[in-house]
């Protein structure tokens, strides 16, 4: 019988890494607009989660609580008034590869709103977590993220800290192993492997989502800080680090989008190079998607 883990087993049975802090250059001149200016940036020593949550992790946490994701919860009518009933169920986004090439500048060609997908069910309601416990947690917003981080003692990193830690203490060139994805045939990460969004061979076999320590750590002893799942981060997304303190990214009825770092099991170089550092992304915070999950951080002791 599994034990449920309390409020504090929980922080403990984490495997946490000292971060060690200190300057850096944050951001890129060479690949996404929204990635520059590059500029200088400081973060203080920290403690952070060596995974992603996963799914035994998340499982605990909602055993303890009896906690509710916002994908298991019906949309507002207030909210979403345009929308039927039925398109208000519960439910999230769940990606399902095309037939063949399409135009890379729409993603619903690949992108599907599935009700009843959530975190148990993360490709739909006839899916499960049948061997999956040691496998990131998705389709979590980020209330979801947030709340476990809270229940653990510790809270979600804000967006230098996580591209501080994601370099492992390298300067990225640009990925964090140095200038090839996958150097003398080695996978280093889990990212899309064949022709987005039709073909994908895999990495090392995995397609979609690997257990949190298939893939090398970096050089701070962090797994999957790169690839896998998207990770969800505290900062407020603006459109560039120009930007920072000023406009803020908001989408449909208000709703602010927060950065998401690492990149994951599906960006590919012909449509999503962001499986570096310095890559950043928009995610709205009542989103939850089959790629994007979270790790925890808390102070350095």
């Amino acid at each position: 019988m599994t034990m449920v883990a309390s409020r504090a087993q929980e922080s403990q049975l984490l495997s946490w890494v000292r971060i060690p802090g200190g300057r850096f250059l944050m951001g890129s001149f060479d690949f996404y607009a929204e990635e520059a200016p590059q500029h200088e940036r400081s973060v203080e020593p920290f403690e952070m989660a060596a995974t992603p949550t996963t799914n035994d992790e998340f499982a605990a946490f909602v055993a303890d609580t009896g906690y509710v994701t916002v994908a298991e919860r019906p949309l507002s009518e207030s909210d979403f008034p345009h929308l039927g009933a039925a398109r208000r169920a519960p439910g999230s986004l769940v990606f399902a590869p095309t037939d063949g090439p399409v135009d890379l500048r729409d993603w619903q060609q690949w992108w599907t709103w599935t009700p009843g997908a959530q975190w148990r069910h993360p490709l739909g309601p006839l899916s499960d977590l049948v061997g999956r416990g040691s496998h990131p947690v998705v389709q979590v917003a980020y209330a979801d993220a947030r709340a476990y981080a809270e229940w653990a003692g510790a809270r979600l990193p804000t967006e230098a800290e996580h591209e501080f830690a994601a370099a492992g203490g390298a300067v990225p060139g640009p990925y964090v192993w140095g200038r090839d994805r996958d150097p003398a045939g080695v996978v280093m990460a889990n990212t899309w492997h064949g022709r987005f969004p039709y073909l994908n061979a895999g990495a090392n076999g995995w397609v979609g989502t690997s257990p949190v320590d298939s893939f090398p750590a970096n050089g701070y002893g962090l797994f999957d800080a790169i690839g896998n799942v998207w990770e969800w981060t505290s900062d407020l997304f603006t459109p560039s680090h120009a930007g920072r303190g000023g406009e803020e990214v908001a989408h449909g009825a208000g709703t602010l989008s927060r950065v998401i770092k690492g990149g994951s099991h599906l960006c590919a170089p012909e449509y999503c190079l962001k499986y570096r550092p310095a890559a950043r992304s928009p995610q709205q915070e009542d989103s939850a998607t089959s790629h994007i999950g979270f790790r925890c951080v808390r102070p350095a002791r």
